[in-house]
């Protein structure tokens, strides 16, 4: 079954994964990283799944194959993501350098319509990149 999991950069400078959609359970992960938020997040569902089976329950057919789609916020992407270019893709958006750092780091928030720009840019980059060759 596929999840929707939410990866933000709390203001502690953290990163949390959080799930909320599986039946009778609350999925959650966090890290310094998101790769260690998304590292947490299977250990929490592992256990979730081992209490399953020592308490001889039938686990859910949601946590059977369970596949998440990761929703991410500007600076959990560029710190998953760290090979793209934040100045190159703020300026393919016609978003300020200096603005698009801020949103990375967490010290500004992007608005409604900078996020539908930055979205619009990175799935341009994914078309380009998808029909390239070497």
């Amino acid at each position: 079954m596929k999840f929707v999991a939410v990866v933000e950069k709390g203001q502690d400078g953290r990163f949390s994964i959080y799930v909320d959609h599986i039946k009778g359970h609350g999925l959650y992960g966090s890290g310094a990283s998101v790769s260690e938020a998304k590292a947490d997040m299977i250990i929490a569902l592992n256990e979730i799944i081992e209490m399953y089976k020592e308490q001889g329950k039938e686990l859910p057919k949601d946590l059977q194959n369970p596949d998440f789609n990761y929703k991410y916020d500007i600076a959990s992407i560029f710190d998953y993501f760290d090979w793209i270019n934040v100045s190159s893709i703020a300026r393919k958006a016609g978003i300020n350098e200096s603005l698009m750092r801020q949103y990375k780091s967490g010290l500004a928030f992007a608005s409604e319509k900078q996020c539908f720009k930055i979205q619009n840019t990175l799935n341009q980059l994914a078309r380009e990149l998808s029909v390239a060759t070497i």
